[in-house]
């Protein structure tokens, strides 16, 4: 069996053969160079399983080195190494494709974890979701972005926050960068934030042991330590209590959780990512929303447009509505002409989820298996080339 080899990219001897001492003990080939041009040279002539270069080097950055591997190598992972305490700049190297990141003096334990991760990212990032639920349906030049920008940050370990109106579909998303990235085949836990009460909020996050409070009749792991290796997503991040907002950022900077009545912090290895449909930057000046927690799970942002936004898709998201809601109710649905033109002129206050739930009420009551314009029952607009504004205030709210 071929070893699985890495590049090291580093311009300091001494730092080169550390590296290269450490990683051949985890069995691993390595080749070194000392700039940005050999690195680049080696990369055209030969294969590689990870990448580990230097933020500064003598005739270019880490930086640059991430974009040539992400326009040149894609399904590379690569980390960069920085100066201790520059989170900004590992900031930068990850939205510009880097896998993760390691400070200096680097902890060779770390080090290794990471490169072990790496690796098993190059060999899982191909592969999707196949399940019909999680699919993300369209061909707009919108979802085609979007698309690319998730395979591109699946191959990261970095925060993410997604950002869209309601009924979007930021947890099919979600899911997508868990999916294709390389803890796919670990949990994946979403949890509304808006949903849990505040006296539990704790608890249900952190985990706790039997006889911490009255009630506590069993030992709960907690929403961490249940997406441990996994994916935590937490939706409607902006609802989180400014108390909570604390504890959240200690966990995310720590990397590790005390569950309610313990003395034991317990190391964790989750990664986060959030969304709001809420504007967390205008949050943040209203004092409703931590600023240093917004820039720790804002490494990464990511965009849902909204539906009104990719009219071309409607036909074939309609078509797949269709399609689901048949084989549940063994008919065959269909839409007539007459539906589709609706359908295109109305602007969609509720997005995707608002599609589903006035194709699920047409095809229930429509007098035949063809959904005509009549049984889709859509509220009135008094002005189809504006967004419909006011329909918000009128339409139940639908959640991403």
């Amino acid at each position: 069996m071929n070893k699985q080899s890495v590049l090291v990219v580093d311009d300091e001897p001494d730092i080169r053969e550390l590296l290269e001492i450490t990683l051949i003990r985890m069995g691993l080939d390595v080749i070194c160079a000392e700039d940005y041009t050999s690195a680049t040279r080696l990369l055209q002539t030969e294969s590689f399983d990870f990448c580990l270069t230097d933020m500064k080097l003598p005739d270019g950055d880490g930086i640059s080195l991430v974009e040539y591997i992400q326009h040149n190598k894609a399904d590379l992972p690569v980390a960069v190494i920085t100066a201790h305490g520059n989170m900004e700049l590992a900031i930068k190297a990850m939205k510009a494709g880097a896998y993760d990141f390691v400070s200096k003096p680097v902890s060779l334990d770390k080090l290794r974890n990471l490169i072990e991760s790496g690796i098993q990212t190059a060999g899982t990032v191909q592969s999707t979701d196949s399940d019909s639920k999680y699919q993300i349906i369209g061909h707009s030049k919108q979802i085609i972005q979007l698309t690319k920008s998730i395979k591109k940050f699946a191959r990261s370990q970095a925060p993410v926050f997604i950002d869209g109106q309601s009924g979007t579909g930021k947890e099919l998303v979600a899911r997508q960068i868990h999916a294709q990235g390389a803890r796919s085949k670990a949990p994946f836990i979403a949890v509304n934030c808006g949903a849990i009460p505040g006296e539990l909020m704790e608890s249900e996050f952190f985990g706790h042991i039997k006889g911490s409070f009255t009630g506590a009749i069993q030992d709960n792991p907690g929403l961490f330590r249940a997406a441990q290796s996994g994916t935590l997503f937490l939706d409607e991040i902006a609802d989180l209590p400014l108390a909570m907002q604390v504890k959240l950022l200690r966990v995310i900077q720590e990397k590790s959780i005390r569950p309610v009545g313990s003395q034991v912090e317990e190391s964790i290895d989750v990664r986060i990512i959030s969304a709001s449909h809420k504007n967390l930057a205008d949050l943040v000046k209203e004092g409703q929303f931590r600023q240093d927690l917004y820039y720790r799970i804002n490494v990464i942002g990511i965009s849902v447009p909204a539906l009104n936004e990719r009219i071309e898709d409607i036909e074939l998201l309609a078509t797949h509505i269709l399609q689901k809601l048949s084989e549940e109710n063994a008919t065959h649905y269909s839409l007539d002409p007459s539906a589709l033109l609706a359908l295109k002129a109305y602007t969609f206050p509720g997005n995707v989820r608002e599609l589903e739930n006035i194709l699920e009420r047409a095809s229930a009551l429509s007098d035949n298996n063809k959904i005509k314009a009549q049984d889709l029952n859509l509220p009135e607009q008094e002005n189809t080339s504006t967004p419909a504004v006011s329909l918000l205030d009128k339409t139940t709210e639908l959640e991403a």
